[in-house]
């Protein structure tokens, strides 16, 4: 109950940063950004949760399909939180979706550590998972 509460005033105060940026259509409300996501190796990663979960294979073609693991849908809006060399963390609402939180920390170009956490489908998540470049993308 305490982990909803908190994700229900992280949605709260999301909506008030994205209406205080002016930011409503799709896309980035900073500047594209995100350099650390396009240096890290292309290719299919296989992303392993820490709480044991099956596994997943995903191709990343720009690093940004680690943002959004639990919403698969492109018309999401994102708000860059934090940028810098080493990790990333954006924010992002899936209008009729939910929303979520996801912060990358890069290790290697081939290596990165994710957490997120947010409301998919009327439910709320949140995992921390490895990720790792395992091969090409088929």
């Amino acid at each position: 109950m305490r982990m909803l509460r908190n994700m229900l005033i992280a949605g709260a105060v999301f909506a008030v940063g994205l209406v205080a940026a002016g930011s409503s259509a799709p896309g980035f409300a900073q500047g594209g950004g995100l350099e650390m996501l396009d240096g890290l190796a292309k290719g299919e990663w296989t992303v392993r949760q820490r709480d044991g979960s099956p596994s997943r294979k995903i191709c990343v073609r720009t690093g940004r399909e680690l943002i959004q693991l639990q919403h698969k849908q492109t018309n999401c809006n994102r708000f860059v939180v934090d940028d810098n060399a080493a990790e990333v963390t954006v924010q992002y609402t899936c209008p009729g979706n939910g929303y979520g939180r996801t912060s990358i920390r890069r290790e290697t170009p081939v290596l990165v550590q994710v957490e997120t956490q947010g409301i998919a489908g009327g439910l709320p998540f949140e995992f921390s998972a490895e990720a790792r470049r395992t091969g090409d993308c088929r």
